[in-house]
């Protein structure tokens, strides 16, 4: 009975180890590198398993870096992949820059990699350039009017700055704002409408990729709409600004003009008490006139008559009012 457990454990112990060796040993990967005279020693592959780095992506890689003809090391694509590096996409830009005649090394195309950008795409633009088509962008001619234009961009990818280049954001900021300089400057909307190539001609004189990762090869303006009078609207602004101060300003004149007839009826008040309060002492320069002899009582009727007269005399002299009755004298 001990026989028979000691040797199933034998044979457990030589499937375990069989599946391990191959594991840790890759030897068909190993075969099949040797076949596609690819040099990978087993060592090697031992080394990348301890090291968790997948040896089929490391020598699938380099069996097409070498069918294309180009002399790469294992160790150089171990310390691409360590690094956080994308190998397959770094090798395909590598066969298509080299059969495309465009100048790129593997320490330059694994700086691109690392560098966030994709290598492989950034060859592919500069083989077959890349159209960008920049959002509406606004500006005023010299004569008010807006223009609403729409440009397309052909840019080529530009390998020697892609690390540390500017994106396609700063392309299409820089060209927005050619547009806007070239729209401005144009003494009439007309003149854009007439020669929109006029726009794209500034725009490209510019120099707009200078410290970009791209090359621009041509700047077309693929639409040109009329927006609004911007002129009249400031205008028609301006004149309602002016009209509400104009307003204010009377408002304020108004307001001083009630307060000094309000100040002019106080003072009329103010003397008519006076005169009120003079009338008062009469009576009372009267009665000591009377007290002390110079005023008899002759001389106060006469006085008092002197008085009726002439209140009679102001009676006459007003004008009657036209429902009242005929003056003497008319018909």
């Amino acid at each position: 009975m001990s026989t028979n457990i000691m040797t199933i454990a034998i044979a457990i112990a030589c499937i375990v180890g069989f599946f391990l060796f191959f594991y840790f040993v890759p030897v068909g990967l190993w075969i099949n590198a040797l076949f596609n005279k690819v040099r990978v020693t087993i060592g090697e592959l031992i080394g990348m398993r301890i090291r968790k780095v997948p040896p089929s992506l490391i020598v699938n890689s380099l069996i097409t870096a070498t069918k294309a003809g180009l002399k790469l090391t294992t160790s150089e694509l171990e310390t691409h992949y360590l690094a956080g590096g994308h190998v397959p996409s770094v090798i395909k830009a590598l066969i298509s820059a080299d059969k495309a005649n465009i100048l790129l090394g593997f320490q330059q195309a694994t700086a691109i990699d690392l560098a966030g950008r994709d290598v492989f795409e950034a060859v592919q633009i500069s083989v077959n350039p890349k159209v960008i088509t920049t959002p509406r962008v606004a500006a005023v001619a010299a004569d008010g009017i807006q223009l609403i234009a729409v440009a397309r961009v052909t840019v080529r990818a530009n390998i020697q700055q892609l690390v540390g280049g500017a994106g396609e954001d700063t392309i299409l900021a820089r060209v927005g704002e050619g547009i806007v300089t070239s729209i401005g400057s144009a003494k009439t909307h007309k003149e854009v409408l007439e020669n929109p190539d006029k726009i794209s001609k500034l725009v490209l004189s510019r120099g707009l990729d200078a410290g970009t990762a791209f090359e621009i090869l041509s700047i077309d303006i693929a639409d040109v709409d009329v927006g609004k009078n911007i002129g009249a609207d400031l205008q028609t602004d301006q004149a309602a600004a002016d009209l509400k101060v104009a307003e204010a300003k009377a408002e304020e004149r108004r307001a001083m003009a009630v307060a000094v007839e309000q100040e002019m009826k106080a003072k009329a008040q103010e003397a008519r008490a006076k005169v009120i309060e003079a009338e008062a002492e009469i009576p009372k320069a009267m009665a000591e006139a009377f007290r002390q002899g110079n005023l008899g009582i002759m001389d106060y009727y006469k006085m008092d008559n002197i008085k009726a007269d002439t209140e009679m005399r102001e009676s006459i002299s007003k004008p009657k009012s036209s429902g009242g009755k005929k003056k003497s004298g008319d018909k």
